[in-house]
């Protein structure tokens, strides 16, 4: 009898292992998962960020600010100074007459050498106006041989979210390999061809395959302009198909969550009346409202999903306590996730006020509790001797059991991504029942499309201040106008006012945001060396960033130079002026969360957006309506209008959920599309629905049927 074959299973080629591509070791598909990166399909679908065009060369005279181009020329002079920091400049000019400056902060010995007058140079950036006419921050560049005839590329060239450990031309030979197995188009699809058709705008739309190519090697031909954007036809298809596995994600978590129950919250009349009474203000008519839809939610024993969103300074975090205080009363516990230390230490010191003169206990969980502490806290949580617990990520670890949680509460949603929120929610699932889910975010977004985005979830608005907030002036000045901005500072610091400056350099790397604050920083020290400025960035370690953030809310430092970081939640009375750098390059919804960092006391606040010209028409319009408005619901229009950047709906979020190419603001004209392909899906064929939710969403989908 002849022997039988050994049965090799086949495995699909988009969940092959990325160890089946040449060049990728132990080390490598390491450095890949550790960007979620495993399969074929991953790297398919690991899309370009930006696109460069180097299928010509641009003569430097037809340069033009903030156009990235392609150019060659010789150096004709080089400059090594410093100010501030080393600094490399290099001049080169070619036949057209015209001279530009290549400018360098980070460069080696062996760089410079490779500019000798006279070397042939080709460069690609984005010429910015400089001191001595247009120049270009860390271009990429090669330096020519004198004979040597680069060739031009015949495409775009995709620029793909950096790796860390493997450079650029790494990551798209990898990419270009695992593109060479891409399956036959209808092996890929997804979305039945016959449900496509019924939909005119799908059916005049690629394939899958054709998509995924076209995104990966764009023709010579095709418009940068409509990429950039996200209007292209193959991003309009991946779109549909991405925010279709998300609106299913949602709707089956909706509907999963309906078969479960809640812990019917109908007591605590006493506690709120006493917590009521000791507030030093009083509630507005909006939170009223907003309060009594949440406990109208809490008093069934279905779970409750409701998103709260009120602008900066509204009085969400109240609301949160009140319906924390119904979970004590009813003798069981809340817990309050925030994104960042900061803004939950801000929760813990606000619940704390309210809170432990009703004799609750409030503890506190973050990364930060270590050794003996954490042990103590987890203790307590888990015998229920914590009612209510405050923190970061770090109440999603496996180490955290609560003893009996009928209320989770998330602050800033954007930031996490629904699906995070959700692990949340399963620390608290016994038998079938699960805690209700307060979600808030100082976000606002505009109704419509916050139900398309959050299709799990109730909506309420807190749509009112609380009466004697002064409204922030805002100025808006040019970057020429700098010396008068740092005179204003000087008197306010020395009337007793605090004064925040933010910068907002806008790179791929946290690194130049954290040097351009560095660099602020020290130009401020030397220009009002008598003022105490503090500096708070990404990269510095968390306890010195805690730091300096206690010394600015003390009052021990009068200035403080920060990123974006302190963009949520930090909260200084007595800061009552506010600078934005390069506010041009901002969102608005971005903006407007900065803006509410000041203006939280009774002092009058100004807010000064300060930006480098010239101004597109897009930024133009931005920078207007901060001037015209305080309203967030007014700004979330507009931004809507503007078809802004995804800062509306904070797709920039870093949880699980976080969209690779589609835009909720950008893209609401498919969300109807969306909607009505999840329902036929759903109906008629739920496992084409599962791999589709497995293929945009992995891991994170294991939330969506819990």
């Amino acid at each position: 009898m002849p022997a039988r074959k050994a049965f090799t299973p086949q495995i699909a080629p988009d969940a092959q292992p990325l160890s089946a591509l040449g060049g990728v070791g132990a080390k490598v598909a390491e450095k890949l998962a550790a960007r979620g990166l495993l399969t074929l399909q991953d790297l398919w679908f690991h899309l370009p960020r930006q696109y460069e065009d180097r299928t010509e060369l641009v003569p430097i005279r037809l340069l033009q600010p903030g156009r990235p181009a392609q150019f060659e020329g010789r150096v004709e002079a080089v400059e090594r100074g410093y100010r501030y920091r080393p600094m490399l400049r290099v001049a080169v000019g070619d036949d057209s007459g015209a001279t530009l400056v290549l400018r360098f902060f980070h460069f080696r010995a062996q760089q410079v050498a490779q500019f000798a007058v006279g070397a042939r140079v080709r460069a690609f950036g984005t010429p910015r106006p400089g001191q001595l006419g247009l120049e270009i921050v860390h271009p990429s560049y090669r330096v020519l041989d004198a004979a040597e005839e680069a060739q031009l590329s015949d495409q775009l060239d995709p620029v793909y979210p950096a790796i860390e450990g493997i450079g650029p031309a790494s990551l798209r030979k990898l990419i270009a390999q695992a593109l060479q197995r891409l399956p036959a188009p209808e092996t890929m699809e997804l979305l039945p061809p016959a449900l496509l058709a019924q939909e005119p705008l799908c059916a005049r739309m690629p394939s899958l395959r054709e998509a995924l190519l076209t995104l990966h090697r764009p023709p010579q031909d095709a418009d940068l302009a409509e990429l950039a954007a996200g209007r292209h036809p193959a991003q309009r298809r991946m779109a549909v198909e991405e925010l279709l596995a998300h609106h299913i994600s949602l709707r089956r978590q909706r509907i999963a969550l309906q078969h479960h129950r809640a812990p019917a919250l109908k007591g605590g009349k006493t506690k709120l009346a006493e917590l009521l009474r000791t507030l030093p203000f009083k509630l507005t008519g909006a939170q009223r409202r907003v309060f009594d839809e949440i406990r109208a939610d809490l008093a069934k024993p279905m779970p409750m999903l409701r998103l709260v969103q009120g602008d900066v300074g509204s009085g969400k975090t109240v609301v949160a306590a009140m319906a924390a205080v119904l979970a004590v009363a009813a003798g069981k516990q809340a817990a309050l996730m925030a994104p960042t230390e900061l803004l939950a230490e801000q929760h813990l010191h606000n619940l704390r006020g309210w809170l432990e003169p009703l004799g609750i206990r409030v503890v506190w969980l973050a990364g930060k509790v270590t050794g003996k502490a954490r042990a103590a806290v987890l203790a307590d949580i888990a015998s229920g001797a914590a009612q209510v617990v405050v923190g970061t990520h770090a109440l999603m670890q496996d180490g955290v059991a609560f003893d009996d949680l009928a209320l989770s509460i998330v602050d800033e949603q954007h930031r996490f991504g629904v699906h995070q929120r959700l692990a949340l929610r399963d620390k608290g699932n016994s038998g079938d029942g699960v805690p209700h889910q307060l979600v808030m975010t100082a976000t606002p977004i505009p109704r419509t499309l916050a139900m398309a985005a959050y299709a799990d979830l109730d909506v309420s608005a807190i749509d009112e201040l609380p009466p004697g907030r002064t409204p922030v002036q805002t100025v808006v000045l040019s970057g020429e106008r700098r010396p008068e901005l740092i005179e204003r500072i000087r008197g306010a610091c020395a009337e007793g006012r605090q004064a925040y400056w933010v910068c907002t350099l806008i790179d791929d790397s946290d690194e130049v945001v954290a040097q351009a604050a560095q660099t602020t920083f020290e130009a401020l020290q030397q220009q009002i060396p008598e003022l105490r400025i503090g500096l708070v960035h990404g990269r510095q370690k968390p306890k010195d960033k805690q730091a300096t953030m206690a010394a600015f809310k003390a009052a021990e430092l009068q200035l403080l130079v920060a990123t974006t970081v302190i963009e949520v939640g930090v909260d200084v009375p007595n800061a009552s002026l506010m600078v934005i750098e390069n506010a041009e390059r901002l969102g608005l919804a971005q903006l407007h969360q900065l803006r509410g960092r000041v203006g939280r006391g009774s002092a009058a606040s100004s807010c000064v957006l300060l930006y480098q010209p010239p101004l597109s028409q897009m930024a133009r319009q931005r920078l207007a309506t901060m001037r015209e408005t305080n309203d967030g619901f007014v700004i979330a229009e507009k931004d809507l209008e503007l078809r802004g950047p995804g800062e509306l709906l904070g797709t920039r979020q870093t949880g699980l959920a976080a969209f690779r190419i589609a835009d909720l603001a950008r893209d609401a004209d498919l969300l109807p599309i969306v909607q009505r392909l999840g329902d036929a899906l759903l109906h008629r064929d739920p496992e084409r629905a599962d791999r589709l939710i497995q293929r945009w969403i992995g891991g994170a989908a294991r939330y969506a049927g819990a």
